[in-house]
């Protein structure tokens, strides 16, 4: 255990997002199984999850091979350019539950549409312009994670403890860019600004999976 700890190129933030897509893969195949428990769960609803479920574990999984890989400097660049650009997916994927089931249609369909339609585009200037600077790309996460507030109006539907939830988990992914965004704290040379930053990470996808699950299904 303890020498593929030591194998790995950044061993906190592999293990700490590793665990993640562990996560990940456990809540997507719990929230297929209570979504089709469920008789009140909608089939929008369901595929919602699915995908939100799926862009979990895409994100963890592309981050925690990133950190974990020893490689040659092409590669690593390449998957570093993956790793970035699964945030967009997870982003878009984190929203389309909510906006397939608490927006009214055919609006919520729009909107997932066109938030995926920029996803592809944040995925794609990240794979041409990889070494775009830091604050560009984390501006570009934040407003487009923050994008319910420029729709807020139609998410008047969703109960007052999801909202909760999302805001939450909105703010905790904010503390998180902030933090990555400035480089510290660094309290210790094992846990850096960048590892405090995953744990951010991980704190704001349990929050919108608590969301899902207990609003959304």
């Amino acid at each position: 255990m303890f020498s593929l700890f030591r194998r790995a190129r950044d061993p906190i933030s592999s293990y700490t997002h590793a665990i993640g897509a562990v996560f990940s893969a456990i809540a997507a195949v719990f929230m297929v199984t209570y979504g089709l428990l469920s008789p009140s769960a909608a089939t929008t609803s369901l595929i919602g999850a699915v995908v939100f479920g799926l862009s979990m574990m895409a994100l963890y999984s592309a981050s925690a091979i990133y950190h974990f890989a020893n490689s040659t400097a092409d590669r690593i660049r390449r998957l570093r350019k993956f790793d970035h650009a699964m945030i967009y997916v997870l982003i878009a994927g984190t929203y389309t539950p909510l906006s397939l089931t608490f927006m009214p249609q055919p609006h919520g369909f729009y909107f997932t549409g066109i938030l995926w339609a920029v996803a592809g585009i944040g995925i794609i200037s990240k794979l041409f312009w990889v070494n775009a600077p830091r604050w560009l790309s984390t501006s570009f996460y934040l407003l487009m994670g923050w994008a319910i507030v420029f729709d807020f109006r139609a998410f008047s539907g969703i109960p007052a403890g999801c909202l909760g939830l999302i805001a939450a988990g909105g703010v905790l992914y904010s503390i998180g860019a902030f933090v990555y965004v400035l480089g510290r704290p660094n309290i210790s040379k094992a846990w850096g600004s960048h590892e405090i930053f995953h744990l951010f990470i991980l704190l704001g996808t349990l929050m919108h999976f608590l969301a899902v699950v207990l609003f959304v299904l």
